[in-house]
């Protein structure tokens, strides 16, 4: 039995508004990809290439959305933890391994190794970041379609001074997170 080994990332943690995303990778060690490292540190045409080269070459990849209502629910650590989970659980082929990044671990039917910085030391986490940042985006652009007026395709629901101001003036959509005090403060500020 071949032991794959899986890498998980997550993006989103601290925006106000949008879901958080975790991915999954287990890389096809036949089909290398090349320019693999922490999606921060890419461009955004570099992320895009890379993203569409993972989901061709990886043997196994997925990518989990956890709700804006779900991360009130639980809190944002919960919610990272829980689309993690999500996330090597729908993987075909079953890691016997997973890298993580960062160092907290949900609960896994594997074995799991926590890295800080992973996303820029080990391949599988760095695609991982790659697909989880990119979907995130990509899905923010869309909710921008949506909530025009927040400006969500430049800040990506990340806590900018221009965000904040929008979030006093109009107060927050159905994609903020509530739990968040910046927003919950703006719920507060509507009811005076």
């Amino acid at each position: 039995m071949t032991d794959w080994i899986a890498g998980v990332d997550e993006a989103g943690r601290g925006p106000l508004a949008g879901p958080v995303v975790a991915a999954a990778v287990i890389l096809d060690p036949d089909f290398p990809i090349n320019g693999l490292d922490d999606s921060k540190k890419l461009n955004e045409k570099k992320r895009e290439a890379l993203f569409l080269l993972i989901r061709e070459r990886a043997l196994a990849w997925s990518i989990i959305e956890v709700s804006p209502s779900e991360i009130d629910r639980v809190n944002i650590l919960q919610a990272t933890l829980l689309g993690m989970k999500r996330a090597v659980e729908s993987l075909d082929p079953k890691p016997s391994l997973a890298l993580l990044d960062g160092n907290r671990s949900p609960e896994l039917p594997c074995k799991v190794q926590t890295i800080v910085g992973g996303d820029a030391l080990e391949p599988a986490i760095s695609a991982a970041s790659i697909l989880a940042k990119v979907s995130r985006d990509h899905l923010m652009l869309e909710m921008h379609q949506q909530f025009p007026e927040y400006g969500f395709d430049r800040h990506k629901g990340y806590p900018t001074a221009a965000h904040m101001r929008v979030l006093e003036e109009i107060g927050p959509c159905e994609i903020h997170r509530r739990s968040f005090a910046p927003v919950r403060n703006a719920m507060q500020a509507e009811l005076l």
